[in-house]
């Protein structure tokens, strides 16, 4: 069968078709700079679209005393001094203006009476600062981006997954990759790349994310292109996603159903948060939650099936109706649960890769240039604990940065060297996976990953158990060589799946590599053999396959910002 080849060129390619990718399409359109936006599944369907709490801006519409500095100190207190105070800067600083541009784009906020936009209280913010649309922000915001970029005629490859971005001599010159449906190939000539594919979540075997994404595309793209990953290990785990069915085990409960009033109990039927935080319950932090019920479950006091009870059946009727309305439908669509009267089985879940791409905080730059990161897919906002809302706002208003960053590094070049060698290695990379006719089956294999992921490097990790992980993964990826695969009449899945292992594998590596060094427990990342923090581990740890792990020293906290890190008090509202 003659494969066809398409060849298309842009100024700069955008990889990943959720916000991050789309808002920087539109910063770039809005330029009048040549671009094109690539996704693997249609961008009404991208990951951002499941965001349900908000988004954070130190707008000061219900409390004027609130400023970017404020936002900036809960942050990086929150990061557990993990987060780089420049990146954090950058983000709390220019957030209002990212809040402008969706309603320019024209989003609906809830508003209050007077007109003002509506903010609650989310975490450990100090005030109320999370905008938001009902308890679907991030489907609205999602949508605003698509319709701003429909305007603005930006063009969108959508099911096309892209292999390889291609470099030549430590400047990037396009990226390979395929249609899904009838394997065409794609060679895009770019000047530059943005990516925004994602982070590395679904290599455990309960996540929040979907089948086929977040699988670590981004980490391998980036690391083969010659970047750098930081902080891999530093993970957020939810802590209630659904255990059953199989194929939506890790689909959230949103924290709302905590924060109305619901209640953790174990098998004996023990509210058992009174051990692990007796002043805040289940209104603790995510880590502490995850933490607790991961303990309930390993001590043998988890459910059959190996998770807790998350009750809220207490509540009233009318309350669930309308506080709670997606985590209602869904649990009826799901498991034929009536949550007014039934408690619903839950446990911790991979959610957020905290982590990613080693990026440059002025402009997301990464060690390969013309190369960008922005989204999930890079890192060094939010440290060792995530802020809820936060992860919304840093994609718009590095989109934004990085689309201006993008569009000036094209403008520069006066040429742009291409290399053949470097095509025909992708070209090769793609053909030999088609004609890979081994015994191994990549599906199976996935899970093994998953299963090592969860099993070594879950909510609490220990170094036997992490050598144990690293033994495995490495039995994994001598299995891979000998891998079958196998395009049928529904199109080119399973060679997206090849492509998948192998981001799956590198991104396994990284985490646990990391995960080791990082002998301390901090944030997100438990080690039983070192249950406390170490002053000495206050570094971002940088992982790429040549170097293996270096430590890299964190800026310090700006004065005006670290006289505001303080405790925030979290009476009556849920910690995030």
């Amino acid at each position: 069968m003659a494969v066809t080849e398409q060849r298309l060129s842009t100024g700069v390619l955008v990889i990943g078709t959720g916000g991050a990718g789309l808002r920087a399409s539109i910063e770039l359109a809005e330029a009048g700079v040549d671009v094109l936006a690539v996704g693997k599944r249609p961008k009404e369907d991208a990951h951002t679209s499941l965001a349900a709490g908000g988004i954070n801006a130190a707008l000061a519409t219900m409390d004027p005393e609130d400023s970017w500095q404020q936002h900036a100190a809960d942050t990086l207190k929150e990061s557990y001094l993990l987060g780089d105070p420049r990146t954090t800067e950058i983000v709390t600083r220019g957030a209002a203006q990212g809040i402008d541009d969706l309603e320019r784009y024209g989003m609906a906020f809830a508003r209050e009476e007077d007109g003002r936009i509506s903010q609650r209280f989310f975490g450990a913010h100090k005030f109320r600062r999370t905008a938001f649309a009902g308890d679907y922000t991030g489907l609205e915001i999602q949508r605003t981006l698509i319709r701003r970029a429909e305007q603005l005629r930006v063009p969108v490859l959508e099911g096309v997954y892209i292999t390889r971005i291609l470099t030549h001599e430590g400047a990037v010159f396009g990226a390979y990759g395929f249609d899904l449906t009838d394997g065409t190939r794609y060679l895009i000539h770019a000047d530059a790349v943005i990516l925004a594919a994602g982070g590395h979540t679904r290599i455990w075997r309960r996540t929040s994310s979907r089948r086929d994404e977040n699988t670590g595309d981004s980490f391998r793209l980036a690391v083969e292109a010659g970047a750098r990953l930081r902080d891999p290990e530093l993970v957020q785990f939810h802590p209630s996603g659904i255990i059953e069915p199989e194929n939506a085990a890790g689909t959230l409960v949103s924290e709302a159903a905590r924060g109305e009033g619901g209640i953790l109990r174990n098998a004996l039927g023990e509210r058992y948060m009174s051990r692990y935080d007796p002043e805040r319950m289940e209104l603790s932090t995510r880590d502490r939650v995850a933490l607790a019920s991961y303990t309930e479950i390993k001590e043998g006091r988890g459910t059959e099936k190996g998770g807790v009870w998350l009750d809220v059946s207490h509540l009233p009727r009318q309350t669930i109706m309308n506080r709670l309305p997606r985590v209602y439908q869904t649990l009826l669509d799901l498991q034929m649960l009536d949550i007014t009267r039934d408690p619903i089985e839950v446990a911790p879940t991979a959610h957020y890769s905290m982590g990613g791409v080693w990026v440059r905080p002025e402009d997301h730059s990464t060690d390969v240039r013309g190369l960008y990161a922005i989204g999930e897919a890079a890192s060094g906002l939010h440290g060792a604990n995530r802020l809820g809302g936060n992860s919304l706002i840093e994609l718009l208003v590095y989109g934004r940065i990085t689309g201006q960053a993008a569009a000036a590094y094209s403008e520069s070049l006066t040429a742009q060297p291409r290399s053949a060698p470097a095509v025909a290695e992708a070209r090769a990379e793609v053909e030999g996976l088609l004609t890979a006719d081994g015994p191994e089956n990549v599906r199976a294999l996935q899970r093994a990953i998953r299963n090592t992921m969860t099993e070594h490097a879950g909510v609490v990790r220990d170094e036997e158990g992490l050598r144990a992980g690293l033994a495995d993964i490495a039995a994994i990826e001598k299995r891979m060589e000998d891998v079958g695969v196998h395009p049928d009449i529904a199109g080119f899945q399973d060679l997206a799946h090849a492509f998948d292992l192998k981001s799956a594998a590198l991104a396994a590596r990284a985490t646990l590599e990391a995960a080791l060094e990082r002998r301390e427990t901090r944030g997100c990342h438990n080690r039983s053999d070192h249950p406390d923090m170490d002053p000495a581990l206050q570094v971002n740890l940088v992982w790429s396959p040549t170097t293996r792990i270096t430590r890299e020293s964190i800026a310090p906290v700006p004065a005006e910002i670290a006289a505001l890190m303080q405790d925030v008090s979290t009476e009556g509202k849920l910690v995030e």
